[in-house]
C-alpha cells in the first residue's frame, strides 16, 4: 500500500493542517472546531495504531522527508519505542477532545475556536517530537509544543498569566540548553541526525564537548520534564490552566519530554557513554530518589486538589527517571521507565478529569470542601478513587507494574551499589505511604467524612446527584478501567515481543527472569 508509505509524515501534517482548518471553519461556525479536532485527532489514532503494528510486525520504519537522504535531509525513525510512545500522546489527545467539549463550553466560551486549534498545533508538536530522527527537528517540534502549551495555559488569563509567564522563561531556559547541546554536537560531528550522531559520537566521548552537549542535553530536558529541583514552573502551570490544559500537559506532554530524554540518553549517546563516565547513571538516580520524595511531600503539604496533583506529578517523573538512571545497571530500569509513560498519563489523566469535573459541576478546587461527593458525584469520585488506589500502587494496578519493576532494577543493582540500590527500594517503598497519606485524606472527605449543613461546597443535607455531562465521564470511566487492565497485562506480557524489540532499540540486554 504505497498511501501506507507516508503515514509518518501524515500523522504530523493532518494535525497542523486541522488547526488551520479549525480557525476558518469557526469563523462561520464555532461549533465545528469541536468535530474537526475530535475526527483529526480520531484519524491519527488509527495511523499511529497502523504504524505500531507495521513496526512489530516489520521493523523500524526510515522515512526521509522530500527524498533527500541524511545527514543533508531530515529523516523520520520510526522504532518500537516511539510508536508506542506515540499511541499514548494520540489516545491521551484523544481522550482530552471528547473531556473538552462541555468543560471548554463553560471555562472558556468566548475562545472555543482558538483553543481547538491551539490544541491542535500542540497535538502536532508532540508526534512532531515522537517521530523526528533528527536532533535540530526535535529542537523546532520542541518549541511548537512548548509555544501552543504556554498559549494554552494563559487563556485562563488571572492567575494563569503569571503561571504562563514562569513556563515560558523556564521554558525557553530549558529549549536554549538544548539548542546549545545540539549545537556542540554538530560542531564536533557535522550532522544532526541521531542514527549518525551515535555512531560518530563512541571515539569522541573523550571531547569535552562532547561531554559539555551532554551536561546541557540533561540540564535542557530536565527542565522540559519538571525534575526536582527544576520543577518550579510546573506547579502553578497545573493548578491555573484550564482543565483540559492540565491533563494534556500533565499526560501527553510530560510524557513526551521524557521520551526525547530517553531517546537522547540511549539512542544518541547510549549506555556505553553513560558506562565511560562513572557516576552519570547514580548521579541521576539520587536527583530522581530526591524528586521521589520532595514532590510526595510537597503534595501532602496541599489543600488545592489540582495543586496537590501537580506535585505528586514531580515525584512521578522521579520515578521514570530513576528507571533511566538504573537502565545501564538493570534492563528492569528500562522497563519500569518505559511502563511509567504509558502508567503515568492513564492515571494521572484520570485524576485531572476528575479534579476538572469536580470544578466543572460544583466550583471545588479545595480538598476540605470534599464532602459528601461520593453521592454528589459517584462517577467522578469513582473514577478518581480508582486513579488514586493505583497511584499508591495496589496490585493489580498500573501503579503497582510499575513500582514492582522498579524495585526489582534497584535490587539488581545493588551488584553495582551496594547500599545505593537497598536506598532506592527503601525510597519506593516510603512513597508509596506518602501516595497514600495525600490520596487517602482525598477518598476519606470524598466518602467517609459527613457533610455539615451549610459548610463547603460540598457540605449541606442535600444528596442529589449533580454528575457531570456524558463527554467527561466516559473518558474518566475508560481511564480508570485501563488503570486495572493495562497493570494487568504488563505483569503477564513481560515475555512478548514488544518488551524485548524496546530494549533491543535501545541497546539493552535482555530481561532478567523474575
Amino acid at each position: 500500500m504505497v498511501l501506507a508509505e507516508h503515514f509518518p509524515v501524515f500523522v504530523i501534517v493532518i494535525s497542523m493542517l486541522a488547526a488551520f482548518t479549525i480557525l476558518i471553519a469557526g469563523k462561520a461556525n464555532k461549533k465545528a472546531a469541536f468535530p474537526i479536532a475530535l475526527v483529526t485527532i480520531f484519524i491519527q489514532l488509527l495511523l499511529s495504531l497502523y504504524i505500531l503494528k507495521r513496526v512489530l510486525t516489520e521493523g523500524t520504519i526510515h522515512y526521509w522527508l522530500g527524498g533527500w537522504s541524511p545527514p543533508w535531509g531530515i529523516e523520520y525513525v520510526i522504532d518500537t519505542l516511539n510508536a508506542f510512545v506515540l499511541v499514548v500522546v494520540l489516545f491521551m489527545s484523544f481522550m482530552c477532545v471528547i473531556y473538552s467539549k462541555r468543560s471548554i463550553e463553560q471555562e472558556q466560551p468566548r475562545n472555543i475556536v482558538l483553543f481547538y486549534a491551539v490544541f491542535q498545533l500542540l497535538v502536532t508538536g508532540l508526534c512532531g517530537i515522537t517521530i523526528t530522527g533528527d536532533i535540530f527537528n526535535l529542537y523546532v517540534f520542541l518549541e511548537i509544543s512548548a509555544l501552543a502549551a504556554y498559549a494554552l495555559i494563559a487563556v485562563a488569563g488571572g492567575r494563569a498569566l503569571k503561571a504562563s509567564y514562569n513556563y515560558v522563561i523556564m521554558g525557553s531556559l530549558g529549549a536554549c540548553f538544548f539548542l546549545l547541546g545540539a549545537g556542540f554536537l554538530y560542531a564536533v560531528t557535522g550532522t544532526l541526525n541521531m542514527e549518525d550522531l551515535s555512531r560518530i559520537l563512541p571515539p569522541l566521548y573523550g571531547n569535552r564537548a562532547v561531554q559539555a552537549a551532554f551536561v546541557f542535553f540533561a540540564v535542557g530536558l530536565s527542565i522540559k520534564v519538571a525534575l526536582f529541583p527544576l520543577h518550579v514552573w510546573q506547579p502553578d502551570a497545573y493548578t491555573y490552566a484550564p482543565s483540559v490544559v492540565s491533563v494534556i500537559i500533565a499526560t501527553a506532554m510530560a510524557k513526551v519530554s521524557v521520551y526525547a530524554f530517553i531517546r537522547v540518553i540511549f539512542s544518541v549517546f547510549t549506555v556505553e557513554f553513560i558506562e565511560s563516565y562513572v557516576g552519570i547513571d547514580v548521579a541521576l538516580c539520587w536527583i530522581a530518589a530526591m524528586g521521589i520524595i520532595a514532590g510526595s511531600v510537597l503534595a501532602i503539604m496541599q489543600t488545592n486538589l489540582k495543586r496537590m496533583l501537580a506535585y505528586s506529578s514531580v515525584a512521578q517523573i522521579g520515578y521514570i527517571v530513576l528507571g533511566i538512571g538504573l537502565a545501564p545497571m538493570s534492563a528492569w530500569g528500562l522497563v519500569g521507565a518505559v511502563a511509567h509513560i504509558l502508567n503515568h498519563a492513564l492515571m494521572k489523566g484520570c485524576l485531572f478529569m476528575a479534579a476538572g469535573a469536580f470544578i466543572y459541576k460544583l466550583g471545588l478546587r479545595d480538598i476540605r470542601d470534599f464532602e459528601g461527593l461520593g453521592k454528589k458525584m459517584p462517577y467522578a469520585s469513582f473514577a478518581f478513587t480508582i486513579a488514586a488506589i493505583s497511584m499508591i500502587g495496589v496490585p493489580p494496578c498500573t501503579g503497582f507494574a510499575s513500582k514492582l519493576f522498579l524495585i526489582l532494577a534497584s535490587l539488581q543493582a545493588t551488584e553495582t551499589l551496594p547500599v545505593s540500590g537497598y536506598v532506592f527500594v527503601a525510597v519506593l517503598l516510603t512513597s508509596t505511604l506518602l501516595n497514600l497519606a495525600y490520596f487517602w485524606r482525598v477518598i476519606d472527605r470524598i466518602y467517609f467524612v459527613k457533610s455539615e449543613e451549610g459548610h463547603g461546597g460540598g457540605g449541606g443535607q442535600e444528596t442529589k446527584k449533580a454528575d457531570v455531562p456524558l463527554s467527561m465521564a466516559i473518558p474518566m470511566i475508560i481511564l480508570a478501567v485501563l488503570c486495572i487492565v493495562v497493570g494487568i497485562l504488563w505483569l503477564t506480557s513481560l515475555s512478548s515481543p514488544f518488551v524485548g524489540q524496546v530494549l533491543a532499540d535501545l541497546g539493552m540486554g535482555v530481561l532478567p527472569q523474575w
